[in-house]
């Protein structure tokens, strides 16, 4: 069968495989134990020890070291399942359900906002290193509930979207391949002064992988506004204002959508545990608190499942008239 033909079920099973593994991450959440993104990150880091060097170019060759076999054995992997239909399916299912966490990014959220209601902030300050990497030592009610909101808005697209969106385009690889390039990002794309320079290229091609993503979470999550009682037209207001204002290229847009959605402001004073950094306030409201918590949780799951449901039915569609176009070539006179 050639390639043109095997086209329709190619997207077909992608979609399907795609859709599954949604689910099942949106039921199950991330597998409790030998979790593959552990390993990866267990062979980055023991890579890392024996390459590291203040250098940009050594990281630069860390960073192919560390992807080159999954990018092999990925390709290698969606290639060979083709060959089923059923089992391009599964595989693809089962590499989204590894790869996409924003059933674990929910979880963090709720559970943070339940601590809050309670005035457990001791509880809450701990719980907040599963979200990010901040210093909660200091942090009230207010400032746990922002840099909670923040970060499951930016990891909205890191562990969601742009996973959905390099897995629709090209399947099992870039499902694979866009978590590992974010994972190397979370470890040494910081400014740390040990990956000061040795993390230039896993940061950058992180922010590369996030372009388009991060742009459509931070549309989708305006779309959606309504949901979290907020209005659309505002919603994409500030983060049209607001969005260029963040350092980084892709997390603007996310964190703008998500204060704009909420109606609350984002931004201001972080302490991390090695550097101190004041950013752009995002949004015209008060500081979030645990009801906004809430709702941006809900918003979470509510982009991961509106995007993701628009990359199955765009495949579908593309299986179809992939279908109806075959004939029409195969007639078209020489």
């Amino acid at each position: 069968m050639s390639k043109a033909a095997n086209l329709p079920g190619m997207l077909t099973s992608r979609a399907c495989g795609m859709a599954a593994g949604l689910l099942a991450d949106a039921l199950l959440g991330d597998p409790a134990r030998h979790h593959p993104v552990a390993w990866f990150g267990s062979w980055a880091s023991w890579l890392e020890e024996r390459m590291h060097a203040d250098f940009t170019v050594r990281g630069g060759w860390f960073f192919v070291a560390a992807v080159a076999p999954l990018a092999v054995t990925s390709v290698i992997l969606e290639r060979t399942s083709r060959r089923s239909s059923l089992a391009h399916a599964a595989l693809t299912a089962l590499c989204t359900w590894i790869v996409v966490g924003t059933h674990s990014l929910g979880r963090e959220g709720t559970g943070m906002a339940h601590m809050l209601d309670n005035e457990d902030l001791d509880g809450a300050r701990a719980r907040l290193g599963h979200l990010c990497g901040r210093d909660p030592s200091g942090m009230d009610h207010p400032e746990l509930a922002r840099a909670a909101v923040e970060s499951m808005a930016e990891n909205t697209a890191d562990a969601g979207v742009a996973s959905i969106w390099w897995g629709a385009l090209t399947g099992i690889p870039g499902l694979v391949l866009h978590r590992a390039v974010n994972t190397l990002d979370a470890m040494v794309g910081n400014r740390s002064p040990r990956h000061a320079r040795f993390g230039t290229v896993s940061a950058r091609m992180d922010d590369l992988a996030n372009l388009v993503p991060a742009r459509i979470t931070g549309a989708t999550a305006c779309l959606l506004a309504p949901l979290v009682g907020g209005s659309i037209g505002e919603s994409w207001r500030i983060m049209r204002r607001d969005a260029s204002k963040h350092p980084s290229p892709n997390g603007g847009w996310c964190e703008s959508a998500w204060a704009g959605a909420l109606g609350v402001q984002l931004g201001g004073r972080n302490v991390y545990f090695r550097r101190v950094e004041t950013r752009p306030l995002l949004g015209d409201g008060p500081r979030p608190g645990s009801t906004e918590l809430r709702n941006a949780t809900r918003l979470v799951s509510a982009v991961t499942a509106a995007t993701g449901a628009a990359a199955a039915l765009g495949l579908l569609v593309s299986a179809m008239f992939s279908r109806r176009m075959g004939p029409r070539k195969q007639m078209s006179p020489r």
